[in-house]
């Protein structure tokens, strides 16, 4: 249905080669100086290896990207509009031709702001034979580097220091890759299952306006496509998503004092950056769900501060014990409630041993 050959092409065009001086600091010796002080600090031991950094164009991004999208995507849409009888072809050139742009268009634009990436496959069957990856696109960071008018050593520190982290966790939590590729395989059936039901033409009711009243002047647009049970699966994604980007951001600022003389101002260029977009990229951030990224760090980053300074850093480990004891999306909001919960979890575990 995607015309992926296509969609690449676009994406490439919208993201640009970019015109900053690639980063020159050595990615495989700052790798291994993060995974030494992250593993230090979290207690979360890899299970092996951690993949080695690559440095990147934004090309090569787009084209990794694109190929994990596919795998995704493609089993999906390929059952989709079975329930459409004869009307199913047309449906699909359709919506083949709406997706292959808006793929194109989101994938380009993102490669124009990431920085880094650690990307593993979660759910092709054939993940063992494609092992998780370290990128890191030069030429944004070059242009952030200069944006910033930071060292350049210290800003690929820092960004080294937060992906290295996501490989600690994904490597070091056995449960963790499994739990988040469950959660993504129930979203893509429920789309799936939205896709293949045939509804006819009909007025929406007036609970439906409310509702669509009510996300619009929230922002919230992922209100508007799912329904509530997906919108429960899409709650307990968003939350393991804050935990997994606000622990690497709480991370990154607790290991790097030392090694950052520039820090304070380093986190407050970094959030000006997210947030100091111009009205379009603002607009095209929150249609493509941008905006609940933004929200995962600071959300994260806090419910992490919050836990580490109320518990130490055993109580943060502990997030990562169980997916039982993960937060629920109410609890990033309010880690005193998530650490009354699981302080109690404990002591029945400990009385019960």
């Amino acid at each position: 249905m995607i015309d992926w050959i296509l969609a690449e092409r676009l994406a490439r065009y919208v993201a640009g080669a970019g015109d900053a001086r690639a980063p020159s600091t050595d990615l495989a010796a700052l790798a291994v100086e993060s995974e030494r002080r992250v593993t230090a600090y979290t207690g979360l031991t890899p299970s092996g290896s951690l993949p080695t950094p690559e440095g990147i164009s934004r090309r090569d991004w787009v084209a990794s990207n694109i190929s994990s999208m596919r795998v995704l995507l493609d089993p999906v849409l390929e059952r989709a509009g079975s329930g459409l009888g004869p009307l199913r072809p047309a449906v699909k050139i359709t919506l083949g031709v709406v997706l292959t742009t808006e793929v194109g268009v989101v994938v380009g634009y993102l490669a124009q702001r990431v920085l880094g990436q650690y990307e593993l496959v979660l759910l092709d069957k054939s993940a063992h034979d494609q092992p998780p990856r370290l990128l890191f696109v030069l030429p944004n960071l070059g242009e952030a580097v200069r944006a910033f008018g930071a060292e350049e050593r210290e800003f690929m520190t820092w960004v080294t220091l937060h992906e290295v982290t996501h490989a600690v966790q994904f490597s070091g939590v056995p449960w963790l890759h499994d739990h988040l590729a469950g959660l993504v395989r129930e979203l893509l059936q429920g789309a799936e299952l939205r896709l293949d039901s045939s509804r006819k033409a009909r007025w929406p009711s007036r609970a439906e306006v409310n509702r669509i009243g009510t996300a619009l002047r929230r922002g919230d647009f992922i209100s508007l496509v799912a329904s509530p049970a997906e919108r429960s699966v899409l709650d307990r994604v968003q939350a393991v998503m804050a935990v997994i980007e606000g622990h690497a951001e709480h991370v990154m600022d607790a290991v790097a004092p030392d090694l950052l003389p520039s820090l304070p101002r380093l986190r407050d260029s970094l959030n000006r950056r997210r947030r100091s977009q111009s009205a379009l990229s603002r607009i095209v951030a929150r249609l493509l769900g941008l905006d609940l990224k933004l929200r995962q760090y600071e959300l994260g980053k806090i419910f992490c501060d919050a836990v580490v300074q109320a518990g130490g850093t055993a109580a943060l480990k502990h997030v990562f014990s169980s997916p039982e004891a993960l937060p629920t999306l109410t609890e990033i909001r309010d880690p005193p409630a998530w650490l009354v919960r699981t302080l109690a979890a404990r002591k029945i575990q400990s009385s019960s041993a």
